[in-house]
């Protein structure tokens, strides 16, 4: 008998556009400004889908986007999973959070919201992000949150343009009121490819040394919980499972699922931009169909994390990190199996920690 995976959460990319044009995108939904809506996921196919979820293990719902608060019923969706009793995670770039949103998210079951601040000052910020006023629109946003009794997570996309605002970053999350700092790498993918050609991204070394200053250094500097979004390999164990370790962060790509504006579902966001990755629409397909027959999601479930190639098949933290991002990994290489990039290139100029490969490797 084949063994069965719960449906632990659903990712709702609601919007298909964004009120923000950030150069490191990597869905890199269509701008919208006033009086140009986008496509949004109908509401009551939302319900749909979330009624459906509940008898395979739904248990939460994250919110993305493109820009989720831009969905015109985005209250009742809001609503509609605190009557469900789902737990709610919602990743927002701010700028829209007014109170009474901030108190509709606050009265939900163990609401987590993630905001994006790409540097401590607004020139930074907005130069990322694209639209003047950004910046204090976001950091509204964020005491908005706060005031309604919610604390939330900041979030920093790495480049070179703001390497230096990091440590300021922290600073001013810890005035804001936020719960945490995260510190993310931009994916060679879509906009944030093209970053990487330019030579805007930083450099694989350079992701190795600041990610190992971040965790030893900057972490010990702060009573914020402070994360680097580098590889289970380049992370010490003692941070992920030592005494005051928290844990190891990973996609949990096994129990997720993506659901698109436009209705469809898919492997995550990436189905935005890889449609070999979309796997039917909720308007023609049951969930249950999709979740426990598709071909890809099948294959995943068997082949991980053995399957693996390259560094991430030699790799002692394969079963923890489950190649970090597959459909990362699909997108460069069209092979679900593929070493994922930053750790290939680590290979390549030396930087993989040996103590993480398989011996005889």
């Amino acid at each position: 008998m084949k063994p069965t995976y719960p449906l632990n959460q659903l990712y709702f990319y609601l919007t298909a556009g964004c009120n923000l044009a950030c150069r490191h995108c990597w869905i890199s939904p269509a701008f919208q400004g006033e009086g140009r809506p986008s496509p949004e996921l109908p509401i009551d196919l939302f319900r749909s889908i979330l009624d459906q979820g509940k008898s395979l293990g739904l248990s939460a719902v994250k919110l993305t986007g493109g820009e989720p608060l831009l969905h015109s019923r985005i209250l009742d969706l809001i609503r509609g999973i605190r009557q469900e009793n789902l737990v709610l995670t919602l990743e927002t770039n701010g700028v829209l959070c007014t109170p009474e949103l901030a108190r509709e998210i606050s009265a939900g079951r163990e609401p987590f919201v993630s905001v994006s601040l790409d540097g401590a000052t607004a020139a930074t910020h907005e130069w990322v992000r694209g639209v003047p006023g950004s910046f204090d629109a976001a950091v509204r946003g964020i005491r908005n949150l706060v005031a309604a009794g919610v604390r939330p997570q900041v979030i920093m996309t790495t480049m070179r343009r703001n390497r230096v605002e990091i440590e300021p970053l922290v600073r001013l999350a810890e005035r804001l009121g936020a719960s945490s700092v995260k510190f993310n790498v931009i994916q060679p993918t879509a906009r944030g490819e093209k970053m990487h050609e330019a030579g805007e991204a930083l450099t694989v070394r350079d992701l190795v040394e600041l990610g190992d200053w971040v965790e030893n250094f900057l972490s010990t500097e702060t009573k914020l919980p402070v994360y680097f979004s580098h590889p289970a390999a380049f992370r010490p164990l003692g941070k992920m499972f030592g005494k005051n370790g928290d844990g190891c962060s990973v996609c949990g790509i096994l129990g997720i699922l993506g659901v698109l504006a436009d209705g469809s579902y898919a492997l995550c966001g990436i189905g935005e931009t890889v449609p070999e990755l979309v796997f039917g629409h909720a308007a023609r397909h049951r969930l249950e169909e999709v979740w426990q027959e598709n071909a890809v999601l099948q294959d995943l479930r068997q082949g991980l994390p053995h399957r693996f190639e390259g560094i991430c098949g030699r790799c002692l933290m394969k079963g923890i990190c489950l190649g970090s991002c597959v459909a990362q990994n699909y997108y460069r290489s069209k092979n679900l199996w593929a070493g994922f990039w930053y750790c290939e290139e680590a290979r390549r100029e030396g930087l993989f920690p040996t103590t993480r490969l398989q011996k005889g490797e």
